[in-house]
């Protein structure tokens, strides 16, 4: 110690170390820094013993309260299943078409169904339902329904799908190429009277010979489409694939159908009856006994 040298400023001893003539002071460091320091760690020490810490080859160390944060995660789902299970349960015993009659159970189904179309719909319909022309996939909000947009006929659609092989029950319809049975311009006529039907073009009497003859057998000598061949009302102004010229004389010699996937063996029937709930909810959906008394209702491009 009595080689030490002290700063006499300050009264600190100096480290010993010396670069260019400036010199280190061994300072201590205050109290409250050190009294954390040993806080911190008493406390990692303890953290290492009670929670899981060090990675190991195949697993990490368990710690004695055996948590984990995948446990944890599994616990709060569980309890949160059984929140729902009761509500589920509820709306399994409840037929379709009456929960409607209960608003509070529709909420709750439709809520549900909220949850299931952001995991598995939002790919193709969009987030908002709102769909794609570009894609050709409908637009959920609208009034136009292909196959019926009753909460009913929602849920068969669900459960079997669009033209999905292997099922006898799933929706299907197809439209022939007119393509080498129609010339340019039968096709141009055609078009002219299509587009009449929702006031678009002037009258075409060629166009509307030409669609009595071939197409009326489908969507109806007035264009507002049959439903029971999934055939699209075209007096309306709603396009699934697009109103130009270009684009109905492509759906005319070329047509394209889509394709839906069946959900029956995807999700549970509660789900299935939850996701036809909040479809039906978005805007578009229709009563039951609407559908009875006006079954001409609109039914464009929409599945």
């Amino acid at each position: 110690m009595g080689n030490k040298r002290v700063d006499e400023p300050t009264g600190t001893e100096f480290v010993g170390h010396e670069w260019d003539g400036i010199e280190e002071l061994n300072t201590p460091l205050p109290r409250w820094w050190l009294w954390t320091f040993y806080a911190t760690v008493i406390w990692a020490l303890g953290y290492v013993i009670l929670f899981p810490a060090w990675p190991l080859i195949e697993k990490g160390t368990e710690g004695v309260l055996g948590w984990t944060s995948r446990g944890q995660l599994a616990e709060e789902m569980r309890l949160a299943d059984e929140s729902r299970a009761a509500v589920r349960e509820e709306i399994a015993a409840t037929p379709l078409n009456q929960l409607v009659d209960n608003p509070g159970l529709m909420q709750q189904a439709v809520a549900g169904g909220r949850a299931a179309f952001q995991v598995n719909c939002i790919q193709c319909h969009g987030s908002g339902a709102a769909g794609s022309q570009e894609l050709g996939y409908p637009n959920l909000n609208d009034d136009d329904w292909l196959w019926g947009g009753d909460i009913d006929a929602i849920q068969y659609t669900l459960v079997h799908g669009i033209r999905q092989q292997g099922d006898p029950e799933t929706r299907t319809s197809a439209m022939p190429s007119f393509d080498g049975i129609l010339d340019a311009g039968q096709v141009e006529a055609t078009i002219d009277h299509v587009l009449s039907l929702s006031g678009q073009a002037q009258p075409n009497a060629q166009g509307a010979e030409l669609f009595a003859q071939n197409c009326a057998i489908c969507h109806g000598t007035d264009g507002t489409g049959l439903r029971e061949f999934g055939a699209p009302n075209l007096s309306d102004a709603i396009w699934l694939r697009g109103s130009s010229r270009e684009a109905i004389a492509s759906q005319i010699l070329n047509p394209r159908m889509g394709m839906m996937p069946k959900w029956e063996d995807r999700l549970d029937p509660v789900t299935i009856k939850m996701l036809a709930a909040y479809v039906h909810s978005l805007g578009g959906g229709e009563d039951l006994a609407e559908v009875a008394v006006e079954p001409e209702v609109q039914v464009d491009e929409q599945s």
